[in-house]
């Protein structure tokens, strides 16, 4: 019998400083707990169960507050948990049971909340895929997870994999009507009674979220009930949230972010998600206003496009209080800008990853200003550590790869153990991120490991060199990758999305020189008025734009 290698949770010196700033947010009691078979992690000791028992709570304690509201629909407590009872006894009608796997091939809309929380019910595995994804790459995710179903939009179907593709896949239920596909109308109107809700246990899986795949097939991150009550306390304890906050899903509902820091959070609180389709700056501004938004957590270019539009300045946003935000840098501009406008507005860094369910660090609040080029610090139950090639804990201030660990960390990938062996070391995953942490605990993230450019001996973190030109007037997203050259290795091509704007390299050249060290200056420049390229969980993709690298 192979011995289990246990590594004990300690606090590295650089997380208890950072720990500090977590003192004056009410904590709930911490305990130590075996997990998964070969991990010891701090755990939350008084929490919810499941998933689907924070929305139990939710219902009991606050039937008549709004859960749900989209394009002037408003959904109660009350009301929601009805049509969550006969969804799930519609679909367990038809053979959906615990542990079965159902994918859910949705865009934003009360459906795919609802479909959430039915399949919760039943104890059954959600599948959520972003509506970007193919037809090749959604028969593969069907495939590797063994889904018996699918719930999709009635203008996706066409999308659907063939029935020879996916032999397992025995239920197609469409939102909207669409041939070979059980009306979604037809599960709510079953008359049989819900079974009793489901009581998985904790390490249970509640959602398999497949990673982005930038390369290769994509892999299915195990999302248990206890990393999600886990990533969801933390978000509560450390955005200070309250009882019937109100939080905007302008992220896709099925990425970790809309699933995680959105839709399961507000659960935790009685909140209300205000859903929206399709994000455009300026009807987004609108409904913020009229909604009384009070919360939202999106990409940085988001926040940027509102700052574009001529109403964002007269627009009554003064409910908003938490601006949470993640996936890239924020400009320094972009952070001035929104306090000036709106200061009643915290803004917060939030660091994660699917296989952290969402949150690692944080940006404590008050200290994004003055920390602008850091994405917080590790979260209360959070561990995070520098780690060289050799699997060597590096000292406070060097750089090497960010591995984590923690209640939130997934225990693998589904039906993978090769992936999941070569990405965590005893509950430790590897991020693939390069950063460091300040003898204050402060996190930086670099780069990822491949995007790292070396020109003729020089290390070049793509991160630094993009958040400069994210400063430069009317740049909405930024990104740098390196050109191959037969003398130096590299150099450094950046691409930018900047509409409207007339291209002047030689303006942009000149004001990355005066912020950056000579050899990270761009040497080539692609502008381009049309968005970057993006898969379909909404990461970068690096790999399309070196194709686009100019001859």
């Amino acid at each position: 019998m192979q011995a289990l290698t246990v590594i004990k949770p300690r606090r590295p010196s650089v997380t208890v400083i950072g720990m500090n700033a977590w003192a004056d947010h009410p904590m709930p009691a911490q305990r130590a707990e075996a997990l998964y078979g070969d991990r010891i992690v701090r755990c939350y000791a008084e929490r919810p169960r499941s998933l689907f028992a924070m929305f139990a709570a939710a219902c009991q304690r606050a039937p008549h507050a709004c859960a749900l509201r989209c394009e002037g629909q408003h959904v109660s407590y009350a009301q929601c948990d009805a049509i969550v009872q006969r969804l799930a006894g519609g679909l367990a009608s038809r053979g959906v049971r615990a542990g079965e796997r159902l994918v859910m091939f949705m865009h934003n809309r009360p459906e795919f909340v609802l479909v959430l929380l039915a399949l919760a019910r039943l104890g059954a595995v959600a599948v959520p895929v972003g509506v970007r994804e193919q037809r090749a790459g959604l028969a593969y995710i069907t495939r590797q997870c063994g889904a018996i179903g699918i719930v999709a939009d009635a203008a996706l179907v066409d999308r659907l994999p063939d029935a020879h593709d996916t032999p397992a896949l025995r239920l197609r239920v469409a939102i909207g009507a669409a041939a070979g596909c059980l009306p979604y109308d037809e599960l709510l109107s079953h008359a049989a009674a819900a079974p009793p809700p489901a009581e998985p246990a904790e390490t249970d899986v509640a959602l398999i979220l497949y990673t982005s795949g930038t390369t290769g097939h994509p892999k299915g991150a195990m999302l248990t009930h206890l990393n999600i009550v886990h990533s969801v306390l933390h978000y509560q304890v450390c955005m200070k949230l309250r009882q019937g906050e109100v939080s905007a899903l302008a992220v896709p509902a099925g990425h970790v972010t809309g699933l995680i820091a959105i839709i399961a959070t507000m659960l935790q609180v009685a909140g209300t998600t205000v859903i929206v389709p399709s994000f455009k700056a300026e009807p987004f501004i609108a409904l913020m206003a009229a909604e009384r938004v009070t919360h939202t957590l999106m990409v940085p270019a988001m926040y940027h496009l509102c700052l574009l539009e001529p109403t964002f300045a007269r627009a009554d946003l003064s409910a908003w209080r938490i601006g949470g935000y993640g996936g890239a840098p924020m400009p320094v501009g972009t952070i001035d800008a929104l306090a000036e406008l709106l200061p009643g507005l915290t803004l917060l860094n939030c660091y994660g990853a699917t296989e952290t369910t969402s949150p690692t660090t944080m940006m404590p609040m008050g200290g994004t200003r003055g920390h602008a080029d850091s994405v917080g610090i590790a979260l209360p139950l959070a561990e995070v550590r520098v780690m060289d090639d050799a699997g060597r804990e590096l000292p406070p201030g060097e750089t090497g790869e960010l591995w984590i660990a923690g209640p939130m960390v997934v225990p693998g990938y589904w039906s993978n153990p090769e992936a999941t062996a070569a990405s965590f070391t005893a509950g430790w995953w590897h991020s693939g991120d390069l950063g460091s942490i300040d003898a204050q605990g402060y996190v930086r993230v670099f780069d990822r490991k491949k995007d790292m450019l070396n020109r003729g001996g020089y290390k070049i973190y793509s991160v630094e060199v993009e958040n400069v030109l994210m400063g430069w007037p009317g740049v909405v997203e930024a990104a740098v990758v390196g050109k191959p050259c037969p003398v130096l290795g590299e150099r450094v091509h950046a691409f930018v999305h900047a509409p409207g704007a007339v291209p002047n390299d030689a303006a942009l050249r000149t004001f990355c020189a005066e912020r950056l060290a000579d050899y990270k200056v761009p040497e080539s420049i692609t502008w381009s008025d049309a968005p970057l390229p993006r898969n379909a969980n909404g990461k970068l993709m690096k790999r399309l734009l070196r194709e686009r690298l100019p001859a």
